[in-house]
């Protein structure tokens, strides 16, 4: 009885961890993908963020609209001899009329530039772009904020009540200075997308995992508490993260049966 024990609790040798490490390879079978073929795969998949275009069209239209509004005060409004070709184009309605009614369609239209920047730097955050959606969040909407302050000195230059000639040149002056503001905004706001564009770099989170493999003095993350930031900008970014890397994971996981099949 007591060699029968003896038996059972025996330890395996040699030959079962053999057998056990046999076993453990046979469960991994199939070639490695590599960090580097994941990152270039990953890096493959970049999509730009086409607002250039439409800030470079913007700019284009508002400048457009305050050459015309200045010629149309200076031989409309201002009387330079030209009040029948005026009458005969515009009617009955007054030239500073249509500069205020152009404004308001300019308005509207940098509405909808801010709109469309934010559809896409929302698409470009939840591909994990999450330091380039900081970067741009208030340059994004600068544009804005300056034709409706423009809006609002406009409305105060109409509500002031003054002479015809000196309405007109205020309301001149407040279109150049939107323009001298609003557009090198919107030039900048260009060369950073187009910039970002270029580079083509892989989300934060693995260029991080790419610098710590490869980089013996990498940088440490920006996800935990540092001094400098605030507790409400350290949940928005770990907010930001754990949303893109339920993506990453389904994404990554796509990659990897790719890369296996493949290879």
């Amino acid at each position: 009885m007591t060699s029968e024990v003896e038996v059972v609790h025996k330890p395996a040798g040699p030959s079962a961890d053999i057998q056990r490490s046999l076993d453990e390879d046979s469960m991994v079978d199939g070639p490695l993908i590599s960090a580097d073929a994941l990152y270039s795969a990953i890096r493959r998949e970049f999509q730009t963020v086409p607002t250039p275009y439409h800030a470079g069209l913007l700019s284009v239209l508002h400048v457009v609209y305050v050459v015309l509004s200045v010629c149309l005060a200076v031989l409309c409004v201002l009387k330079a001899g030209q009040e029948e070709v005026c009458t005969s184009i515009l009617g009955k309605v007054h030239g500073d009329s249509v500069i205020v009614f152009g404004k308001v369609a300019l308005w509207a239209l940098v509405l909808l530039f801010t709109g469309c920047v934010q559809h896409h730097h929302s698409r470009a955050r939840s591909r994990g772009y999450l330091r380039f959606y900081r970067q741009m969040q208030g340059l994004k909407h600068l544009p804005l904020t300056v034709h409706s302050s423009g809006n609002v000195l406009l409305l105060v230059v109409l509500a002031a009540g003054l002479s015809p000639n000196v309405l007109t040149y205020m309301l001149l002056s407040i279109l150049g200075l939107e323009v001298l503001v609003a557009v090198p905004c919107l030039l900048y706001y260009t060369v950073k997308v187009m910039r970002f564009n270029r580079e083509r770099a892989a989300p934060d989170v693995s260029q991080e995992e790419h610098s710590r493999n490869f980089s013996v003095t990498s940088m440490p993350t920006e996800t935990g508490f540092r001094e400098c930031s605030s507790l409400e900008e350290v949940v928005e970014k770990q907010a930001d993260l754990i949303e893109y890397l339920k993506q990453h994971n389904t994404l990554l996981s796509k990659r990897l049966l790719n890369l296996t099949s493949q290879h």
